[in-house]
């Protein structure tokens, strides 16, 4: 089964830009399932899980405005939460569906918190990939040392390994996965060297909402209702045992799967990942 690159036109306070997104399976299939990345991620690392769930779903994995193939900002600040729901709402309208089933890793997780909490919400099934309702100050201080960060290379092999190097908390992948997630996320510039398919400005509201202390969201995990399942690497910085063990009982009570080896944040690539996802988006 292979996949469509689309895009949608969004509205900002200072303008229009594009949203472009991937998109598996049948068109006709009600049954939506929304994937949304991290943040300096792209919609591309779902490709192995909308494969396999195709059949089932019609799969939607967006890149969010700057990242990847969709738009840059003209407003830096406006690389926030409220821009991202609003952007997520077009295309949920788009596709034409009232409701969806979504997974959100990391900062797709955040926008899916954010719009599951909300009155007449579209989500009526949820998954949270390595993110909750508490997130860290020493994993704001890890990410916070390469986001925004613009470094180029003469050669593909070298933007790969500096890839690898940022991303070791992914687990043991395969080499051929490793360049799947490079190619996806780097691009040749017209001088013929290698770099990143994101706006290094997304930093800018990233730092100045650091404030050197975890961010606490449980207000918002409180109001969400829908079916939920959180999914935590075991070595993760981000999502702690704590905090993950807490959110299943109270909220939405969420169901709770383990992935060992893997720190922030697994990335659905190896059949058994896949299988976490399939059975609880599957459930009766």
């Amino acid at each position: 089964m292979e996949f469509s690159l689309n895009s949608v036109q969004c509205l900002s306070p200072l303008g229009l830009h594009r949203m472009a997104y991937s998109e598996w399976g049948e068109r006709d299939n009600p049954r939506v399932l929304v994937c949304v990345h991290g943040l300096t991620r792209n919609g591309r690392d779902f490709d192995e899980l909308a494969r396999a769930l195709s059949g089932h779903y019609r799969v939607i994995c967006p890149d969010v405005v700057g990242r990847g193939r969709s738009s840059h900002l003209r407003e830096p600040s406006a690389y926030a939460i409220p821009q991202y729901l609003a952007d997520m709402l077009t295309l949920i309208a788009r596709l034409n569906v009232d409701s969806v089933h979504w997974l959100g890793t990391s900062m797709g997780g955040l926008i899916g918190m954010a719009l599951a909490a909300q009155e007449n919400t579209p989500i009526q099934r949820l998954i949270l990939n390595d993110v909750g309702p508490m997130i860290t100050v020493e994993s704001l201080q890890r990410i916070g040392g390469y986001v925004g960060a613009n470094p180029d290379w003469a050669m593909f092999d070298e933007a790969e390994a500096y890839v690898r190097e940022i991303s070791a908390t992914f687990g043991q992948l395969s080499d051929e996965h490793w360049r799947q997630l490079t190619e996806s996320s780097v691009h040749q510039r017209p001088d013929g060297r290698w770099a990143f398919r994101y706006d290094p400005r997304i930093a800018e509201p990233f730092r100045a909402a650091f404030v050197g202390q975890d961010i606490d969201l449980w207000p918002v995990y409180e109001r969400i209702a829908c079916p939920t399942l959180a999914i935590r690497g075991g070595e993760s910085d981000l999502l702690t045992r704590e905090t993950w063990q807490k959110m299943a009982s109270c909220g939405p009570r969420a169901q709770l799967a383990e992935i060992p080896a893997v720190g922030h944040a697994p990335m659905f690539l190896t059949a058994e990942q896949i299988g976490i996802v399939r059975d609880f988006l599957l459930q009766a």
